[in-house]
């Protein structure tokens, strides 16, 4: 349950408009549902900002459904990774407005009305062609959190004036996620030209001395670029929930701090008393 709903209930409850039983029926799932095979925590939203998220593959088609369906009568946005595309039909029966986004292997709900910021300042960048699914599950965890995600894909160290034709886009971010398999260089390179922070995943792209994306994460893990953050191999939805947290921390971008910190300390020694 999200807090303006938390928030709204008490005000009732303190103001007369309900009584405490009613309150309670509201509350009774706070924080969280047990459904037998699973305990769905609602109170996920109120202490992290975003609800709970299903990981379909272990789960049966049933499970899935009754997950899905327990989160909706929260109202919060729903996101399901890594669905088998045979399964969609029977979330769209629970959620008629659900969308599969085939590239992403994911499917998504967003309540009616529901009132996203879209904070600007994500920028997603993949190697290759191949990376794109799990470039595509961080953009939109991040898109669900409220963020408005750019995308540029296939920029490989392979030819990189690719790269550096985006210059502009990659100055501008907050916060950057950078996908990459092979010998996972991507990351490295892109984290030597911001000064945002930069959230590298490895995937399970390459040849056999890759070794299912071990190659690219120790790559990424001994990267001599300071301060760049690692997740797990083809962990998208890792990425763009930590892109999301680091995006809502102040409303500029890290170069327009800068200047300003710059500004102000040429400000206050010009100032004659």
């Amino acid at each position: 349950m999200e807090q303006k709903r938390i928030r709204a209930l008490l005000r009732d409850l303190a103001e007369g408009r309900t009584d405490v039983e009613a309150a309670f029926r509201q509350l009774r799932f706070l924080p969280f549902e047990d459904l037998g095979f699973v305990k769905v925590d609602h109170h996920r939203h109120l202490r992290r900002g975003f609800p709970e998220v299903v990981y379909a593959p272990g789960k049966t088609a049933g499970q899935i459904v009754e997950i899905v369906r327990s989160l909706a009568r929260e109202n919060s946005p729903i996101l399901v990774t890594r669905l088998d595309p045979s399964l969609f039909p029977g979330i769209r029966k629970v959620l008629k407005d659900a969308v599969h986004h085939s590239e992403a292997r994911a499917v998504s709900w967003v309540p009616p009305k529901w009132d996203s910021p879209q904070h600007p300042g994500v920028l997603v960048l993949a190697a290759g062609t191949s990376d794109i699914p799990v470039a595509e599950e961080a953009a939109l965890t991040a898109e669900l959190m409220g963020n408005r995600v750019e995308r540029i894909y296939d920029v490989g160290v392979a030819g990189l004036h690719r790269l550096l034709a985006h210059r502009e886009s990659l100055l501008a971010a907050r916060v950057l996620i950078v996908v990459a398999g092979m010998e996972g260089a991507l990351p490295s390179v892109v984290a030597g030209l911001v000064d945002a922070p930069v959230i590298a995943v490895p995937t399970s792209i390459g040849y056999g001395a890759g070794s299912g994306g071990i190659a690219a994460l120790l790559g990424m893990l001994n990267s001599c670029a300071g301060g760049l953050t690692v997740v797990n191999i083809d962990n998208g939805f890792g990425a763009g929930l930590a892109a999301g947290l680091i995006n809502r921390i102040g409303p500029e971008a890290p170069s327009d701090r800068a200047l300003g910190a710059r500004s102000r300390k040429r400000g206050r020694g010009t100032r004659k008393g």
